[in-house]
């Protein structure tokens, strides 16, 4: 209600300082402060989790053991805390039978109309759904294409199998695999054993170009026979002859590359293509649920509903001629489908695989879903909701929020985007700095108080940066072309990317920007390092020093000290505690209760045995290095023995460079923030990359390297491209940001719209030029953003 308040009192989680914030129930709250200032730990580690858990109390002992188990977040007490329905940042993924249809739920309310409606009757509605046997495509089992096996990659014909003919890794010579072939001779069925051995079935030392076809058609394809081959013990295996390609479809492809692990799924990808199924047509379902179809024998059927874009879909749908019956059903399919259309999503099709969504488009489609809920007094919790959203689908995004608002709920986001805090009711930014000094509660207030106050947001939230005049801009060293491409929703595109500069690469979400720059250039390209959105590993034993290679070096110089093994000084290997296997802390399952966590009393959290901890180089044993924050390493391996080895250096000065200086190197990376991880990620990217590239200097490819950063670390994050850029390096970034586009030496925009009312080039030129001539979604909210066009609005 209004007028009240939710109170967190003493939060202590993460970097937290024993912090009391008070929310305002019922207003929507935006939470900022600099990547690593607690945002996260306030919101997400405490509230949220402390409501899941408090939530999950209420259900019986049986059901709990089968829930999420949530440890008590280190706090003294709350008050009216509401039931928290969270909308992060990751991925929406999902299998290859995961799509834009069955997300939004718009695909059961479409075969609810065909079991009803549809003529000739299939049959219910689980018969015309693709994730049923009974209405998926036989042929490709409801995914609608298939993957095929490419012998021309596979083999190479020139070699024998003793030579490795058969050019995958689980098929190399010596593999269990390649002696099934390379090996083998008939077996009868009764025949002895220990009988001699007849000829082998194929020639090893035979090049497969000269195989006979009938010999190629049995290497490949043969079956109903058995055959025998010898084992090093002497014993005899006997197994049923299958040929390499049914094998290796049932071992890899039936599957599904989605079910291989990384290494496996790359391996495979090499000699593989995909196709469109030939049965269905790509329609992913069976004759029976095709022939089904609405509104007479000339109308669509329901892959064709699918394959419309939604905003052609609801004109469709709206002008079918059905029974009055139907108007309820009809009437659920439209409000859901209006409502992605309201968003800016109506280019989007049903069929569509989430997998292929990009983060903006992704992250809408959670937030939409939120607005069919009749819930009430909910506190829905959003993490950077504006993250992979060019300006103007960010106004719709805080329609969105402020819709979920005035249905009787408290929103609380954590937030960067000026826009988004602009419409907040209510600002808590944290700070002042970040890690250890951060923690704090640095303001609270309204939007106005904020931009009128001192802290590091409100300075820079009032502070519009200005623009890059044409006198400023870098001179290119020439161009790097692309040239036709059509690769999605790219329409015959030709662009020349400007050498030795800093180019930003615009247009709203869908528009084709990636799929330009991280797709066709980069392939065009290889030299080029790109830093993508895909996510950092966070595993609890991995950390900064880990994750950048330094600790490698590191181990290898305590070794060389003390003349041990290197294994030693790794608390994931040998030297690890043995009483919490090197993680420094306990977890105790308490069954049916909340787990509970505690340091480990035998390392006292230091993660390594204690004759470990007596060797010491530079008067420093390895758990203390690790305590050592980025910029205190540094010193230390400058002045101290550690820096006889340049890889150490190399590694720590990219960390401090893009702004974490204040991590310690021991810190897990599942403890760190999203912005935390992104910097992380590019640290180790820039430890060695871009010697070999055209121009003398690297070329460097960003998408969107602004993802969770805040305001004053956008600066970090320029001034390091600006020295990328000074030592002879091109920069190509995707970015939605103004604050880089206003930066950029140079601005490609893509348009006008999304889908397939994108994928042209709408305006190439100087940051000044567009704001002066641009007409396009871009330059209309560049011309917004400068400081004397908002200097009314601040």
């Amino acid at each position: 209600m209004p007028g009240e308040y939710i109170v967190v009192s003493g939060a202590r989680e993460n970097n937290l300082k024993g912090i009391t914030v008070r929310i305002p129930v019922g207003r929507m709250t935006v939470v900022t402060g600099v990547s690593g200032s607690g945002k996260s730990s306030l919101v997400f580690g405490t509230l949220a989790v402390e409501s899941q858990r408090q939530l999950n109390e209420v259900y019986p002992l049986f059901v709990r053991n089968r829930m999420p188990q949530y440890e008590r977040p280190k706090f003294d007490f709350m008050e009216n805390l509401a039931p928290a329905i969270i909308v992060d940042q990751k991925p929406v993924g999902g299998g290859s039978r995961s799509t834009v249809g069955t997300m939004t739920e718009v695909n059961p309310v479409l075969r609810v109309l065909f079991s009803r409606y549809g003529q000739p009757a299939a049959g219910l509605s689980h018969v015309y759904t693709f994730n049923d046997p009974q209405g998926m495509c036989p042929d490709c089992e409801g995914l609608g294409r298939m993957l095929q096996l490419d012998l021309e990659k596979l083999l190479d014909e020139d070699r024998s199998l003793n030579e490795g003919a058969i050019q995958h890794p689980s098929f190399a010579v010596g593999t269990n695999y390649w002696k099934r072939y390379a090996e083998i001779s008939r077996y009868g069925r009764g025949e002895p054993l220990d009988a001699p051995a007849g000829p082998l079935v194929f020639d090893p030392d035979k090049p497969l170009r000269a195989y006979t076809a009938e010999e190629r058609q049995l290497l490949l394809y043969g079956e109903g026979f058995r055959t025998r081959r010898p084992h090093r013990d002497g014993s005899v295996a006997v197994n049923d002859f299958e040929g390499i390609v049914p094998r290796f479809t049932r071992r890899f492809l039936k599957p599904g590359l989605e079910s291989l692990n990384d290494r496996e799924r790359e391996q495979a990808e090499r000699v593989v293509s995909e196709q469109v199924c030939a049965r269905c047509g790509g329609a992913r379902l069976n004759e029976r649920a095709l022939a089904s179809r609405l509104g007479g024998p000339e109308g669509p059927n329901i892959a064709e509903l699918c394959a419309l874009e939604i905003g052609e879909l609801i004109r469709v749908l709206e002008g079918l001629v059905l029974p009055d019956s139907a108007r309820p059903v009809l009437a659920a399919a439209l409000t859901a489908l209006r409502r992605v259309e309201s968003v800016g999503l109506g280019y989007l099709t049903l069929d569509r695989p989430t997998r292929t969504l990009s983060g903006g488009e992704g992250q809408r489609l959670k937030t939409v879903r939120h607005l069919g809920s009749s819930l009430t007094g909910m506190t829905y919790v959003f993490d950077e909701p504006s993250v992979g959203l060019h300006a103007r689908d960010v106004d719709r995004l805080t329609e969105l929020l402020l819709a979920l608002r005035d249905k009787g709920n408290t929103v609380l986001i954590v937030e960067h985007d000026r826009d988004v805090i602009a419409v907040a009711d209510h600002v808590i930014d944290m700070g002042p700095g970040a890690g250890a000094h951060g923690g704090d509660v640095v303001f609270a207030g309204t939007v106005a108080e904020l931009a009128a106050g001192d802290s590091g947001t409100g300075r820079r939230y009032r502070a519009l940066p200005p623009l890059k005049s044409d006198a400023e801009v870098r001179t290119p060293k020439g161009t790097l072309p692309v040239r036709n491409a059509t690769r999605h929703n790219l329409r015959d595109v030709t662009v020349g990317i400007p050498a030795g500069v800093l180019t930003a690469v615009t247009g709203v979400a869908g528009s084709g920007k990636s799929t330009l720059v991280s797709g066709v250039f980069a392939e065009a390209y290889p030299e080029a390092i790109v830093l993508d959105q895909s996510a950092v590993g966070i595993s609890p034993r991995s950390t900064p020093a880990s994750y950048t290679r330094i600790w490698d070096p590191v181990r290898r110089a305590y070794a060389r000290e003390h003349g041990v093994d290197p294994g030693l000084f790794s608390f994931n290997s040998t030297g690890g505690c043995p009483a919490c296997q090197g993680r420094g802390v306990i977890t105790m399952d308490m069954a049916f209760l909340d787990p509970v966590t505690t340091v480990c009393e035998v390392c006292e959290g230091r993660r390594y045995r204690a004759e470990v901890l007596e060797l010491r180089v530079g008067g420093l044993d390895v758990a203390e290095l690790l305590e050592l924050t980025v910029e205190e390493a540094l010193t230390v391996v400058e002045n101290g023995p550690l820096g006889t080895d340049p890889a150490i250096r190399r590694g720590l000065v990219p960390l401090n460079d893009v702004g974490l200086g204040y991590l310690t190197l021991g810190r897990p990376l599942s403890l760190l923030s999203g912005g935390e991880r992104q910097r992380i990620k590019l640290a180790n990217h820039l430890r060695d990359g871009g010697r070999n590239a055209p121009h003398g200097g690297g070329v460097y490819v960003f998408d969107e390297p602004t993802t969770g950063l805040h305001m004053a670390d956008i600066d970090t994050l320029l001034a390091l491209l600006d020295r990328l850029v000074d030592g002879g390096s091109t920069v190509v970034v995707v970015e939605h940001d103004l604050d880089v586009v206003k930066r950029a030496d140079w601005i490609i925009d893509i348009g006008p719209e999304a889908g397939r009312h994108g994928g042209r080039i709408v305006f190439a030129g100087t940051p000044e030029r567009m704001a002066r001539e641009g007409d396009s979604h871009t330059a209309d909210y560049l011309r917004r953003s400068l400081p004397e066009a908002a200097s009314g609005d601040r």
